[in-house]
């Protein structure tokens, strides 16, 4: 007669350490694993390296010297650096604001309007965004020449011709169209999705109550099309502080001409301090500088359009 195994009584309760939920897990930890890894080496460390960077006086080529706020003081009692800022501000007004007024009333117009050629005025719209930006500045600045097609149109009307490469004005007009041109149209492809996910029950009803065309733009369009406005303007605020290619480009072929003070921006600043000066604690603290007003920016972005709105709803842009 077989004697019975004796078994512990906590043999039944113990489980591999590699179940089939850890497994899974294990997995889908390894998929997703490179974004990580990437993202904590390009994103992650830069960002605190330049936190870093911006107590130290450093030339990229010696040792490092602790130098505190030293950076700072230096960046902010200098007066380029202030007038990069206000160029910043200017040109970020004079290429956001119409930007987005256009595009909405382009993406109103796909949406209403043409039916027959709608995709393929999609494409036109979108094609500046995808188009090399040293390619578009260049085209730029042989229109805005002092013997350009912009200057001869304006001789035509009687006008004075405009040094939109040297004057302090001019300048900025120059660079705020390059920015309108290119983004425009992608940010109304951006509004015209918004437009597409406002139910169309919603405009019949409001024609069944004799709303006219003003009244469903003021009491639907805008403010179911809201998230996305925020989004945009978001994007574009981020972005204008931001500017660097066409303003460098544009004014850059005189060889110094990106430092020229009637275009200057923060970034070309900063760019200047780094590689052209040597100053890499400078151009940090700079850079610092720069992410706070941003943020700054972002968040009266934000503030502005709750207040205005109210909330947002859950609408996704």
């Amino acid at each position: 007669m077989a004697e019975p195994v004796l078994t512990s009584p906590h043999a039944e309760s113990k489980r591999p350490f590699l179940t089939e939920q850890r497994r899974s897990r294990i997995t889908a930890y390894t998929f997703i694993s490179p974004f990580f890894i990437l993202f904590s080496i390009f994103g992650l460390y830069p960002i605190f390296f330049t936190i870093y960077l911006s107590f130290f006086k450093w030339d990229a080529l010696g040792p490092m010297k602790f130098v505190g706020l030293k950076n700072y003081d230096l960046v902010t009692s200098d007066p380029t650096f202030w007038i990069s800022f206000t160029n910043t501000l200017i040109m970020g007004l004079m290429g956001t604001v119409p930007q987005i007024i256009l595009a909405l009333l382009l993406a109103v117009l796909l949406h209403s309007g043409m039916t027959k050629f709608k995709k393929t005025f999609r494409i036109l719209y979108f094609m500046p965004n995808i188009t090399s930006i040293v390619a578009v500045t260049l085209v730029f600045s042989t229109l805005f020449g002092n013997n350009g097609m912009i200057n001869w149109l304006l001789n035509g009307l009687g006008l004075d011709s405009m040094a939109f490469n040297s004057g302090w004005w001019g300048v900025k007009i120059a660079i705020s169209t390059m920015v309108m041109w290119r983004w425009t149209g992608y940010n109304a492809i951006i509004f015209l999705s918004g437009l597409q996910s406002i139910p169309v029950d919603l405009y019949e009803a409001a024609r069944i109550d004799g709303a006219n065309r003003r009244q469903q733009l003021t009491f639907i369009t805008l403010p179911l099309l809201r998230p996305f406005i925020v989004f945009v303007t978001l994007l574009s605020t981020i972005g204008a502080l931001q500017l660097f290619t066409e303003p460098y480009v544009f004014l850059g072929q005189s060889g110094t001409g990106s430092t020229r003070q009637e275009g200057i921006t923060m970034v070309t600043y900063l760019y200047s301090e780094a590689f052209r000066n040597g100053f890499f604690g400078t151009a940090a603290a700079t850079a610092v500088l720069l992410f706070v007003v941003t943020i700054i920016f972002s968040l009266l972005n934000m503030l502005v359009s709750s207040r205005m709105g109210g909330d947002t709803g859950g609408g996704k842009a």
